[in-house]
């Protein structure tokens, strides 16, 4: 204790001869709050989001009121409108192909499954993609059709529930009343959200995860949406349909998501006469709290309901009664793995301010015909089943003759086998995806030039720019003064530390530990290391002088005893769902965590470079766990980084989010905010570090770190060696397997930081 003492007043009057004081950092002002900053940083990122929510419905609001008012412009504007949906939802053009509608069955439950003196009901089946069916109910007027429509029930709701084919009480009988009005109507399976069918007892990984969820994790990485999948099916029935009969109206309709859906296909397919919107309509800047299936990457900088209706081409009719409403996942014993998400009642003040806005962009689209039945729906839940078959043509009949029921039990059975086919067909579909993504990923770089570090700079600019706008998501510059606040938090006999935070945006802060080694000289300059937390952690975890911390083995502090200068960011990843609400917000906005976290190491970096003790050529990037993560995404967008270490992470990065037969995947675990849209057919880890060359890239690897297996993380170097060696610079690239586990090991990447930094001298 006493040689501590010692020790700190001789560093209180060195420091105090080069500036430093006691109190605060020299150029900045004294931080005096006593808040929780990490915290704070996260409610600060949340807090802003939720005002750019508003700002960007504003937005669209303008931008569709100046192009739907230039009658001349419309045209081209849809067509834009569209593809940027398809690419939202991850579908392709098209589908081209008409279908064949094959009928299915068993000995238990026959193709045809009733019929009475109107119609007829049949099990089918279509051909959507390759490895992609389509699988529901078929119901044909036996006088011949007078209008075709497909009805896409809520996900809850099977296709013999919308039919009231069942004798649940009270099921709702939509299709029913459109076939008994003369349509030929085929009723989609659509992923339910049952908890169940998301597990694999072979490798002893059970959740609660939902089933619509649990493809929507696997999809959303892969650049497609479980919605996109549904809907690419209806466009396939549409495309049957047009080749069944030219001259018969189509309409499409559905509840809940199945509405949201038959919006979407208006907007996608022209020849849609007609489209029914039961249970989906209200603002939509509370998407980030609705299931999470629903989350859509950039979808609120261009659509909500109002723009999809002054999009389509035919009558939208919306209809407020039956919606229905859902409290998020039943935990299963102590299993929690799904993300919350909730579907709540609007009020009518919401719906009424929705329904304004959709008429005003209507009318802007040149009075478009539309019904919003936003009080009509509540009192006569028939209104908007009307509306529609007018539009289509058709009339409700009064003569609704009974069909022989099913039993509950054989309906529910039938209905769940067919729920199984559809989910384990989406699931083998989004693996096939991964299986060929390391192919589709070759050719984001195909115009670049490998033959060189030069020729490599000269052509990977495009190609660093789009992983930033389009997959990391790219904020804004900082628009407030950095305004450098700091105190005191350290005195090592080796270093002083201080807390530092510096502003971005209102209520946004970048904040972290400096540790600035004793023995610096008057006007020396030394490598700056930037040390990053994993989840859930803080600067401190890195720093902290009194102890050797679990996972990180305070290796802050000692590189700051062999003389570097550390700088510990805290990033905000913290907080469980307050911080991954914020990747909830921040997708619709095609933005990310990691657009905030980007834009906090910028500011940092911006800062450490005017500071006079730092060698601004040299400072670099070491992070563990979600710090390795870190490691892989920020200076692959950030030169300024001279080079980057990834501890505790690196890996086969999209399989481990996609697969469903590896223990390690985060297909079993509660991190959903892990999933990036389309990164498998962009960028996994080693395609991350070619955009770090041809500066120096290390990984650090336990042979027991859980986060994955040495199989899939020598699969993944390999091809960052690889491309090093053909750049001529292989020596620039490492790997250290170590014996242990999710650590910081601090051997092998202390020497490569000693090779390229030239500390210690």
């Amino acid at each position: 204790m006493k040689a501590t003492r010692f020790y700190s007043i001789l560093a209180c009057l060195y420091f105090g001869s080069l500036g430093f004081s006691q109190e605060k950092l020299p150029g900045t002002q004294l931080l005096k709050t006593n808040e929780d900053l990490a915290a704070k940083m996260v409610q600060g990122i949340s807090g802003w989001l939720d005002g750019e929510l508003d700002r960007r419905e504003k937005n669209r609001d303008e931008k569709y009121a100046i192009a739907l008012s230039e009658p001349g412009n419309t045209p081209e504007f849809r067509k834009k409108m569209a593809m940027e949906l398809r690419r939202e939802l991850g579908i392709p053009v098209g589908p081209t192909t008409i279908p064949q509608m094959e009928l299915t069955g068993s000995l238990e439950f026959p193709a045809l499954q009733g019929e009475n003196q109107q119609l007829s009901v049949f099990a089918v089946r279509w051909q959507v993609a390759p490895g992609l069916t389509g699988e529901g109910l078929l119901v044909e007027p036996k006088k011949g059709p007078t209008a075709q429509v497909v009805f896409m029930p809520a996900p809850g709701q099977s296709p013999e529930e919308a039919l009231g084919w069942t004798s649940i009480p009270n099921s709702p009988s939509q299709a029913r009343s459109l076939a008994l009005a003369g349509c030929r109507v085929i009723i989609p399976t659509l992923i339910d959200r049952k908890e169940g069918f998301g597990n694999n007892k072979i490798l002893g990984r059970m959740t609660n995860i939902p089933r619509r969820e649990f493809v929507y994790r696997m999809s959303y990485e892969m650049g497609v949406q479980v919605n996109g999948l549904e809907i690419l099916k209806t466009l396939s029935v549409i495309n049957w349909f047009a080749s069944r009969g030219a001259s018969l109206p189509i309409g499409v309709g559905g509840n809940s998501d199945g509405a949201w859906q038959a919006l979407l296909a208006g907007v996608l397919d022209d020849r849609i006469r007609a489209v029914l919107v039961q249970g989906f309509f209200g603002p939509q800047t509370g998407l980030w709290d609705q299931p999470i299936d629903r989350n859509t990457w950039s979808y609120l900088n261009h659509f909500s309901a109002p723009e999809l209706i002054s999009l389509t081409q035919g009558k939208v009719v919306v209809d407020m009664s039956r919606y229905p409403e859902y409290s998020g996942a039943n935990k299963i014993g102590n299993m929690a793995q799904a993300a919350p998400g909730k579907l709540n009642l609007y009020s009518m003040n919401q719906l009424e301010s929705e329904q304004n806005r959709a008429v005003a962009l209507a009318g802007k689209a040149g009075a478009k015909d539309i019904y919003i039945g936003v009080k009509e729906g509540a009192d006569n839940p028939k209104a908007g089943i009307e509306a529609f078959l007018r539009s289509l043509g058709a009339s409700a009949r009064e003569k609704n003759e009974a069909f022989p029921l099913l039993s509950a039990k054989n309906a529910e059975a039938n209905a769940e086998a067919r729920q199984l086919r559809q989910f384990q067909e989406m699931v083998q579909y989004c693996q096939v995806l991964w299986r060929d993504s390391e192919r589709v990923r070759q050719g984001v770089f195909a115009n670049t030039d490998v033959s060189s570090s030069e020729k490599w700079q000269q052509t990977s600019g495009k190609v660093r720019d789009y992983f930033w706008e389009e997959v990391i998501g790219k904020l804004p510059q900082a628009s407030v003064p950095m305004n450098p606040q700091s105190r005191p938090i350290y005195s090592d006999p080796a270093f002083l530390g201080y807390e530092v935070t510096l502003n971005l945006y209102p209520g946004v802060f970048s904040q972290g530990i400096l540790l600035l080694p004793k023995n610096l000289k008057p006007g020396e300059k030394r490598p700056v290391v930037v040390c990053q937390h994993g989840l859930e952690g803080k600067p401190t975890d890195v720093c902290d002088p009194s102890k050797k911390t679990l996972y990180y083995n305070s290796f802050g502090a000692e590189l700051a005893r062999l003389g570097y200068i550390v700088f510990a960011p805290q990033n905000p990843y913290i907080g469980r769902d307050a911080f991954r609400s914020i990747q909830r917000k921040a997708n619709p906005l095609g933005l990310s965590l990691f657009s905030f976290i980007v834009r906090q190491h910028e500011i940092i970096l911006q800062w450490l470079k005017t500071q006079p003790w730092a060698d601004e050529g040299k400072i670099a990037f070491y992070g563990l766990s979600y710090g390795g993560k870190t490691a892989m995404r920020v200076p692959a967008i950030l030169p300024d980084y001279c080079l980057s270490i990834c501890s505790g992470d690196f890996n086969e990065w999209v399989g481990k989010n996609v697969l469903v037969d590896y223990p390690g995947s985060y297909m079993w675990t509660n991190e959903y905010e892990m999933y990036e849209f389309n990164l498998g057919n962009t960028f996994n880890y080693a395609e991350m570090a070619y955009l770090i060359a041809p500066r120096p890239f290390m990984v650090e690897r336990g042979h027991s770190d859980g986060v994955g297996i040495d199989e899939m993380v020598s699969w993944e170097f390999s091809k960052v060696r690889r491309f090093y060696t053909r750049m001529g610079i292989g020596q620039k690239t490492e790997i250290e397997y170590f014996l242990g586990g999710h650590e910081i090991h601090g051997k092998g990447t202390f020497a490569f930081l000693k090779k390229h930094l030239g500390w210690p001298q």
